[in-house]
């Protein structure tokens, strides 16, 4: 059995192998969309197709809609040319059970994959004919938080970003740039609305999304690359809106056992592959049933009705406590600690700590006892009820193949909201005080001991991938395991940065008791466990 349109037209064998199949056919849904595309996705990979496509599958299927989304990358065109192209776009989704069992089903929402960059005009020109279309309602995102950056540490555009600004709109290569020069094409056809709308994992997406966007707006109206009209069209949201929204749900890399019960079924070519830009991808997805998505319901040129695919379509303020909820408290803060300390500890498996009795212990005093404290209920879902499936269901689930290393990825964009959002919130109280917060301090001392990339017996450790990486291992250089006075002034730099942690953490008096924490991290082998047992047994 093959996944593309012509293996899903022998149904028996995919019945057989208890593979749901759509409903809808992929080719009417193709064309539907190729003539009049509603739905553009900047963002290829697993999070996309394990579950917003899946969204609008479910829309199509109840015949809600007859057009599906058009997906584009901007970073890693290995994409769509090696799982995109070969299988009609298609994914083969395994939703991973606490039992044990796989729910598998084929996605055959997506339209097309297409390669958004200038070395790809005849892909570039389909985007570009997608953004003149009066249809067109909406353009997502799921392209991780670094993905909105355009300055580096030190406050400085990047060099690609700056050649952006210099080039103007025909010679873009930073995905901001790439979909301000979309818009300035959708101007330039009428200007029909749009809704531009992050759903990646980070606070205040939209925010940052409309920040990004119209930063290169404004420097290309600067060197007069665009009309006036075009920047107060970006600005007006009644015309361009930056709908905020929060995202849950965990799309770990492919597993093994997956692929071979894939095979075992009868599928075809589901080995996955690594692109030339580093990432680890099948034609299947793998992921646990849980999802959330909330979206802030404000579409100006009409919207799906998301709200039937299971989204919550609701106000700002809604969305804000929800993912302030999730990303500073509930889930994404306890996810960063596994991963700095799974790597240190030796671990290959989020599931595998949810057995460590310290490791447990640290995300619920971080989620319980510091974080808690400080959410504001969202109404739509209950914090405690939330924190408590994460801890009890979500994250122990020993059928999801997550990694420490693969939440470690980029952990240096994350801890701001992740854990400085919190300390903010503590240091606005005046009935709380941030000196007094331990576990947060501790998740942070942990991420300082790991960037060190030596792991608890004293071995080398690989770190993830972080664009911060070189920058901070060069300013933690020279602090060494069995030597607790080498830490020094070397954490100053990094712990007064709000740049990292969205507040100076010398300021509000926790840098003492980080630098504490690393001294005891680092005075020899099986320290971090030793300091582990120290605050949490």
């Amino acid at each position: 059995m093959k996944l593309n349109y012509q293996g899903i037209q022998d149904k028996v064998a995919w019945e057989k192998a208890g593979i749901k199949l759509p409903s809808f056919d992929w080719k009417a849904m193709a064309a539907e969309t190729e003539n009049n595309p509603t739905w553009v996705h900047f963002g290829a990979g697993n999070i996309f197709r394990g579950f917003i496509a899946v969204l609008q599958q479910r829309l199509l299927e109840q015949g809600l809609v007859k057009g599906g989304i058009i997906a584009a990358d901007t970073f890693d065109y290995g994409i769509i040319d090696n799982i995109y192209d070969p299988f009609d776009s298609m994914t083969l989704m395994v939703s991973l059970l606490p039992d044990g069992s796989m729910k598998k089903e084929v996605i055959a929402s997506i339209a097309k994959g297409l390669r958004a960059g200038n070395a790809y005009p005849q892909d570039m020109e389909q985007l570009k004919a997608a953004f003149r279309s009066p249809s067109l309602q909406m353009v997502s995102f799921t392209i991780t938080e670094k993905g909105y950056a355009l300055k580096n540490i030190q406050g400085e555009y990047f060099p690609f970003v700056q050649a952006d600004f210099d080039n103007g709109p025909t010679q873009c290569s930073h995905a901001m740039s790439l979909v301000a020069s979309l818009l300035l094409e959708r101007y330039n056809a009428g200007g029909t609305p749009i809704a531009v709308v992050s759903m990646d994992n980070c606070s205040h997406n939209g925010e940052k999304l409309k920040g990004s966007v119209l930063t290169v707006v404004e420097k290309w109206l600067e060197k007069g690359f665009v009309p006036t009209g075009f920047a107060d069209w970006v600005k007006d949201e009644s015309k361009v809106s930056f709908p905020w929204s929060m995202i849950d749900k965990i799309t770990p890399r492919p597993a093994k056992v997956v692929e071979e019960a894939l095979c075992a079924d009868g599928v075809e070519d589901m080995a996955p592959i690594v692109t030339a830009k580093n990432t680890f991808i099948a034609p299947f997805v793998n992921a646990e049933a849980p999802q959330y998505l909330v979206v802030e319901d404000r579409f100006p040129n009409g919207r799906p009705p998301l709200e039937k695919a299971g989204v919550y379509m609701t106000d700002r303020d809604t969305v804000n406590n929800t993912e302030k909820m999730k990303v500073t408290t509930c889930l994404n803060p306890l996810h960063t600690a596994l991963a700095v300390y799974g790597c240190l500890l030796g671990y290959d498996s989020i599931a595998a700590e949810m057995k460590d009795k310290e490791l447990v212990a640290l995300i619920e005093k971080i989620g319980y006892t510091e974080g808690i404290p400080v959410v504001i209920d969202p109404k739509i879902l209950s914090p405690m009820d939330f924190i408590h499936e994460v801890i009890d269901q979500r994250l122990p689930n020993p059928f999801i193949p997550d990694a420490p290393q693969r939440i470690a990825t980029d952990t240096s964009q994350k801890v701001a909201i992740r854990y400085g959002e919190t300390i903010k919130s503590y240091v606005s109280r005046s009935d709380l005080d941030p000196a007094q917060l331990t576990y947060i301090p501790l998740a942070i001392a942990g991420w300082l001991r790991y960037l060190l990339a030596v792991d608890d017996e004293g071995k080398p450790m690989e770190c993830s991938s972080d664009p911060m990486l070189e920058t901070l291992q060069t300013q933690l250089r020279g602090i060494t395991l069995g030597d607790p006075d080498s830490v020094g002034a070397s954490l100053t730099p990094i712990l007064s940065n709000p740049e990292i942690f969205a507040i100076d953490l010398t300021f509000v008096g926790l840098s003492s008791k980080i630098e504490k924490f690393l001294r005891e991290m680092i005075s020899g082998p099986g320290a971090v466990r030793a300091t582990l047992q120290k605050y949490l047994s």
